[in-house]
């Protein structure tokens, strides 16, 4: 026996507390110890490099055996093997000492837990294991291999081995709560899920588990369009196909490794969790990075590995750290030079995917300054206007960034964006609309937020040269006011909040009085629809409706104010409702150029009135009356229950009467 004693730290029970907080999940001792057999493999290939190393590395490997008799698991590798010396300084002293620094800063805190524990991955054996067992021989010649074993307290014995092969194997004996670990298909699913990119084949029963290769670590030019796809369905299996990708690829001003994905969004997508998994040097640490990229990226998609995170600090010191916060802005920049050049160079794709990039875009323009600068001029909204555009290509196109130069560079197929092609309709910058709108709406924009619902009100608009903009997204709510506080001299009006003089005939002065009332055609249908609908707080308005085909406009429409509107959204969020109810106090604009409205009010004109009741052409006019708010008032509001059953009982009345009357 080489020596035997105590191991030297101060706290006496460490290995329960090790046991208890050093990770809060036990599986992570496998990453652990892989990556220490993979970093010795690494090593070892450095001396070799370094001239201080002379013999054969050989082809390198990790090997996982399972003795379910014996209850050991045990992982070797071919690596630089350690001396007698070493073992007693790496693995009695130095790692001991901080895990007893770690554990007395971090006991207690299970509120905080912790990302990760490299350097002290040895020690996570110790969480399922009641004995544990170095066994190795150092790549340096002459040195005897070693023996180490320790039972989970202070006390270790370290004697002269038999092995003759350079390498190491950590050979656990489990615990009887941890055998679950000496199941095959356990540890193939844990060699996937944190090792499957390790540069080294892992092998159990002779069979390779892991991929190795890690595409986010490879040169660009290395890699095809087909080759980043097939990386996001093995990353997001039975997932829609990406929009664009971005490949980050620099060491400087920090080491950053990636690919991030533009996804198509989902209307079940949460874009408040993140789904970027982080890795570190190959190894998978967490299945998001919420806490190093900016929240607006959240919804993105992909794989960042860097080594200049730190992974031994809790969450919370993690999104304090300075650097990570460096490392959040430069990602966020890079995303929008991307989406910059884009637009830029290929504005026909852009637009292609720009209902689900507008997202993520709008998103960052409303949460992140620096960002929004970077992207406020390329936001685009879908419009009516014939504008002159080809069909967009929604073809995923591979866009990297260059090591050198901090440059882009695009290495799509030269095919792709003809490929696949799909008309879209016309987009326009909110600047592109203003300068072309100048001298009919001069810093006025017309929106619409629902282009079935609103249909009316926009082809009202487009019948008289008046461009709409479909501002429909989910986000769109809160986007508008963003853009009002960016746009402070420029008036933002939906379609169905009001009606612009542009749409209305405006010579009422050659409107016709009666001499018997002395009242205009107007003032007359007015005070019809008022007595027939009796609601106090309807304003009723009278207009004549501009178009060339009186028929093909609305006999009336409904407007909702626009601060009227905006309190009751905001009053629908703050109570956490899609809607509230609508307000009473509404405007019923009632369109007199069309031929119903003049129908109706010559069919009132000719209304009996007999004894103290009406008759049955006044009821008729009464119903219509209902009737055309009802089909106004469709626009802004769903009937409930009973509204619906009223509506329909009345429609069959008004036909009902109809037909009385014609075949009088």
């Amino acid at each position: 026996m080489l020596e035997q004693g105590t191991i030297s730290i101060h706290t006496e029970n460490i290995f329960p507390i090790i046991k208890k907080s050093l990770y809060s999940d036990h599986q992570i001792f496998l990453r652990e110890l892989v990556s220490n057999a993979v970093d010795a493999i690494q090593k070892l290939k450095m001396v070799s490099r370094a001239g201080d190393y002379a013999g054969e590395i050989g082809e390198p490997e990790i090997e996982i055996a399972i003795d379910k008799d014996k209850k050991t698991l045990s992982i070797s590798d071919n690596g630089i093997g350690m001396s007698a010396e070493e073992v007693k300084k790496y693995i009695n002293q130095v790692a001991f000492s901080s895990a007893e620094e770690f554990i007395h800063k971090y006991q207690g805190k299970s509120d905080q837990p912790i990302i990760g524990h490299f350097g002290l991955g040895f020690y996570s054996s110790f969480m399922v294991a009641q004995k544990v067992e170095i066994d190795t021989l150092s790549y340096q010649e002459g040195t005897q291999a070693v023996h180490w074993t320790c039972d989970g307290s202070p006390a270790f014995t370290l004697e002269e081995s038999s092995r003759t092969t350079r390498g190491t194997t950590i050979t656990l004996t489990l615990q009887g709560e941890e055998e679950e670990f000496l199941e095959a298909a356990r540890i193939k699913n844990l060699v996937k899920t944190y090792c499957d990119f390790m540069p080294v084949p892992i092998k159990l029963d002779g069979e390779v588990l892991n991929r190795q290769k890690a595409p986010w670590r490879e040169s660009p030019s290395n890699l095809t369009q087909e080759d980043y796809l097939e990386f996001y369905r093995y990353l997001y299996p039975f997932q829609e196909e990406p929009l664009l990708w971005v490949h980050l690829n620099t060491d400087y001003p920090f080491i950053i490794n990636g690919i991030l994905y533009f996804p198509k969004m989902r209307p079940d997508v949460d874009v408040t969790k993140g789904q970027i998994k982080l890795f570190c040097n190959q190894v998978f640490v967490s299945d998001n990075c919420e806490e190093i990229i900016p929240q607006f990226l959240m919804p993105m998609r992909g794989v960042i590995d860097s080594a200049d995170i730190p992974l031994n600090v809790s969450r919370s010191a993690l999104q304090g750290d300075r650097t990570v916060k460096r490392i959040g802005d430069y990602i966020a920049k890079k995303v929008g030079d991307r989406l910059k050049e884009l637009f830029r160079d290929n504005r026909e794709q852009y637009t292609g995917v720009w209902k689900d990039l507008g997202t993520f875009v709008k998103f960052g323009a409303l949460n992140d300054e620096k960002f929004k600068k970077q992207i406020e001029d390329i936001i685009i909204f879908r419009s009516t206007a014939k504008l002159t555009e080809k069909p967009a290509a929604e073809t995923p196109a591979v866009e990297v960034q260059s090591a050198e130069g901090d440059a882009w560079q695009d290495v799509t197929p030269a095919s792709a964006s003809s490929e696949n092609s799909a008309p879209t309709s016309p987009y326009t910058t909110l600047k592109e609309y203003l300068e072309r709108n100048k001298e009919r709406n001069e810093n006025r924009v017309f929106y619409s937020t629902d282009e079935a619902t609103q249909a009316t009100y926009i082809e009202l608009h487009k019948n008289q040269g008046l461009e709409v903009l479909f501002m429909d997204s989910f986000i769109d709510t809160h986007f508008i006011n963003f853009l009002e506080r960016e746009y402070q001299d420029v008036k933002f009006t939906r379609v169905d909040s009001d009606l612009d003089n542009t749409l209305l005939e405006q010579d009422k002065a050659t409107e016709i009085v009666d001499p018997k009332t002395n009242k205009t055609r107007s003032e007359t249908i007015k005070e019809l629809f008022e007595k027939s609908l009796n609601k106090p707080k309807l304003n009723i308005r009278t207009e004549a409706l501009k178009s060339d085909d009186p028929q093909g406009t609305p006999p009336a429409i409904v407007l909702l104010p626009e601060i009227l509107r905006r309190m009751r959204e905001m009053n629908a969020m703050m109570m956490q409702q899609q809607t509230v109810e609508f307000p009473e106090d509404h405007i019923l604009v009632v369109n007199t150029a069309h031929p119903l409205i003049q129908n109706l009010a010559n069919l009132n004109q000719g209304s009996i009135i007999q004894g103290d009741g009406q008759s049955s052409t006044d009821q008729l006019v009464n119903l219509i009356c209902q009737h055309v708010y009802d089909l106004a008032l469709m626009s802004q509001k769903g009937f409930d229950a009973d509204g619906m059953k009223s509506f329909v009982e009345r429609s069959n009345e008004v036909l009902t009467k109809l037909t009385e009357q014609a075949g009088k």
